[in-house]
């Protein structure tokens, strides 16, 4: 054998262990300083109050913080693009509901630098819960009532969403398409300020969780709720399909991403602790208090979830005819 062929042989052996080493210091070690989870909305929406509680959690489970960064604008886009282009060391993460990872970016299509579905879910943070929440002075107190009174005082109901193209953005397009009402959307930059605005009564409509402890204490009026079935705190407040508008839910759950390329043991270490405190009694109430619902998800259940919201949402589009403004 030539002495040329001996030392590439040598090199070889001695990558292996090497390669193997890293790996294996990636597993032990991670995370090694603060993480960080960048919410692409400003604080006080629902995204935000789901994700700090998270983020409380990991730094305890894991001996190192994990802090919330809020980088709102263009209904989440900024944020979601300074994650995907970040480095993949494990280290940043966007935390957001499916308004960042299938909403939006079906609708800004054409606008977008970069492909949302290259991000790698990490881990399923929960399932949001929600309802069309009304201002005291409109004086209805029922869905059934919402209706008559949009259909009687065409121009004078408005309502706010976090952005163009989020969840609540499709929420109300699909109220409109469903029930034939008229009813103005108002785009914020986020859910705090639309909910600002909700409760000073200058808008008169919100569908998003941030609503809920002021509809416990009594500023606003909860007429539904937008999951399958009825919601443990408000026991009384029926489903949208109990109110006679079927298949128009549009339900919200919330997810971890990191840009394409992080190392799949740091991606499977997270999962796993993630799954870990979910299944937990206490988790349960935690999340409760910030009407979000815990799920236990693998890798493979959470991206088939991503898959199906995807074509879902995508045939809602399209079916609504719902376009930017």
């Amino acid at each position: 054998m030539k002495r040329r062929d001996v030392l590439k042989l040598a090199a070889a052996a001695a990558a292996t262990p090497i390669i193997e080493r890293s790996t294996a210091i990636a597993q032990v070690s991670w995370p090694d300083r603060p993480v960080k989870f960048v919410v692409s909305f400003p604080p006080g929406g629902a995204t935000d109050l789901v994700a700090r509680p998270w983020a409380e959690a990991l730094s305890k489970a894991f001996n190192q913080q994990f802090l919330v960064e809020n980088r709102g604008g263009a209904s989440g886009m900024i944020g979601n693009e300074a994650v995907f282009r970040s480095a993949p060391d494990g280290h940043t993460f966007l935390f957001t509901g499916n308004t960042g990872t299938v909403g939006v970016p079906l609708l800004y299509k054409s606008r977008i630098n970069f492909d949302a579905r290259q991000f790698v879910a990490v881990g399923h943070m929960g399932n949001g819960v929600s309802g069309f929440a009304v201002h005291p002075s409109v004086g209805v107190k029922t869905f059934a009532e919402l209706l008559d009174y949009a259909r009687k005082n065409p121009g004078k109901l408005n309502f706010g969403s976090s952005g163009p193209g989020t969840q609540p953005h499709l929420r109300h397009e699909m109220l409109c398409f469903k029930t034939g009402v008229q009813i103005a959307h108002i785009p914020y930059r986020g859910g705090s300020e639309s909910l600002q605005d909700l409760l000073a009564g200058n808008i008169q409509l919100m569908n998003e969780a941030s609503t809920l402890p002021h509809v416990k204490g009594g500023k606003l009026i909860l007429l539904n709720v937008n999951t399958p079935t009825r919601f443990v705190e408000f026991p009384d407040v029926p489903t949208l399909t109990e109110c006679g508008v079927k298949d128009a839910d549009m339900g919200s759950w919330f997810g971890l991403y990191t840009p394409p390329g992080t190392p799949k043991e740091i991606v499977a270490k997270l999962n796993a602790k993630v799954n870990e405190i979910s299944a937990t009694p206490e988790w349960k109430a935690k999340m409760q208090q910030v009407a979000c619902l815990p799920v236990v998800a693998s890798l493979d259940e959470i991206q088939k979830i991503w898959d199906a919201d995807w074509k879902n949402t995508e045939e809602v589009i399209k079916t609504a005819n719902i376009k930017l403004e």
